[in-house]
């Protein structure tokens, strides 16, 4: 029986919920239900199981540890008897509060705490003579480790410089030219094929991965243009990239893309700066970014604006030179409201000194009524899909 369900062990507790135990008293004996795991505030507990019928102690736990939680975590029988060797001061547990934080954990976390839970208790089953069954992985386990395969792929293929980058034209509407480059990065995986930019790109924001992911398309993008100014490309377009948190944090980040141009003999004003709409709450660093690139020559675009963030605050105090308007207004170009909405939109970036790229263009209709707007430049399958240098250089 735990100490919850037992009676007469020596326990009262007081007015901040702590259980007493005294000292010689069981706080929870082996195949006990696991209601609840314990804080140890004060004293000392031993914990024990049987092995071929004799007492084993398995561990002898003081103030600030965790107790009992294991069973708690994994919906288990308790697997050892705890045991009061001092009087002890107890903060209980609830089961509730792992259950909300081991389903908001990331689930690669949760993956190999329950992992490691799995050979704990085959380790105890070994050690007292017990029958321990394999154990094959859940489905969210399963999950959890193709997304920890694919990270180790995925850092695979950066070291092989297997990562493709391709550049999305970007069309000046009013003289009908392409004027720069979206540089959008792709994985063809040997076996898996063609993986999602969603999904690879995310899975490097939530590691340190995105730092050399970013490194990899900064190099490739000054390649791209070092070789359009060897084949006389004139004028010389610009290339556009996107930032990512982890890189915006970075101090050195505008002089590193520098450091690149000057190696290559390029211009600054040929590499633009693309920050996401969701990641313009953090204003002090933005500006910092945003200063520094126009002192180097460099523009800087507002991507996906409107996606759902969108507060216009930002942009009083941050002087973007582009905003880029997300595909979703360009859809909407069908109805009167999406009209209105693109035009509005459009008055504002003029009155704020800002051109217009309006993102997923792809039917003539739409590119005719943005270049009836004003709208400065369209991008989309219309204007141009994703290809190679290669590709471009033949055009």
């Amino acid at each position: 029986m735990g100490i919850s369900q037992s009676q007469g062990r020596g326990r009262d507790m007081d007015q901040a919920q702590r259980q007493r135990v005294g000292a010689g008293n069981i706080v929870f004996r082996e195949g006990d239900a696991p209601t609840t795991a314990f804080l140890i505030e004060s004293g000392r507990i031993a914990v024990s199981t049987l092995q071929h019928g004799e007492e084993c102690l398995l561990a002898e736990l003081g103030p600030g540890a965790l107790l009992g939680e294991m069973a708690v975590l994994d919906d288990a029988p308790r697997s050892a008897t705890a045991l009061a060797l001092t009087d002890c001061v107890l903060t209980p547990v609830d089961r509730s509060q792992f259950a909300e934080r081991l389903a908001a954990a990331d689930p690669v976390v949760r993956a190999l705490l329950m992992s490691q839970l799995k050979r704990y208790r085959s380790a105890l089953a070994r050690l007292t003579g017990e029958v321990d069954g394999l154990h094959s992985a859940s489905e969210s386990d399963a999950g959890a480790m193709d997304k920890i395969r694919l990270e180790s792929e995925l850092r695979m293929a950066l070291e092989n410089a297997a990562l493709d980058v391709c550049l999305q034209p970007i069309l000046h509407i009013e003289h009908g030219v392409v004027a720069g480059y979206e540089a959008l990065i792709r994985w063809q995986h040997p076996e898996r094929g063609a993986v999602s930019p969603g999904e690879f790109i995310r899975l490097a924001e939530e590691t340190s991965l995105i730092v050399p992911v970013g490194e990899y398309v900064l190099e490739r993008v000054c390649d791209m243009l070092a070789e359009l100014q060897r084949r006389g490309r004139k004028p010389l377009p610009f290339i556009a990239l996107n930032v990512s948190a982890r890189q915006i944090e970075d101090p050195a980040l505008v002089e590193r893309m520098l450091a690149h141009l000057r190696s290559r003999g390029l211009p600054p004003a040929c590499l633009e700066v693309e920050i996401t709409e969701s990641l313009v709450l953090d204003r002090p660093e933005i500006a910092a970014l945003i200063t520094c690139c126009h002192e180097a020559g460099m523009e800087v675009a507002l991507d996906d604006f409107g996606t759902g963030y969108s507060n216009l605050g930002p942009l009083l105090s941050l002087d973007f030179d582009r905003i880029k308007l997300d595909q979703s207004f360009v859809r909407a170009l069908d109805r009167p409201r999406g009209v209105a909405l693109v035009k509005a939109v459009l008055a504002m970036t003029e009155a704020l000194g800002c051109e217009m790229i309006a993102e997923g263009v792809e039917t003539t209709d739409q590119l005719r009524m943005l270049g009836e707007m004003g709208c400065d430049y369209a991008q989309g399958w219309l204007t141009g899909r994703p290809v190679t240098l290669e590709d471009v250089l033949r055009s």
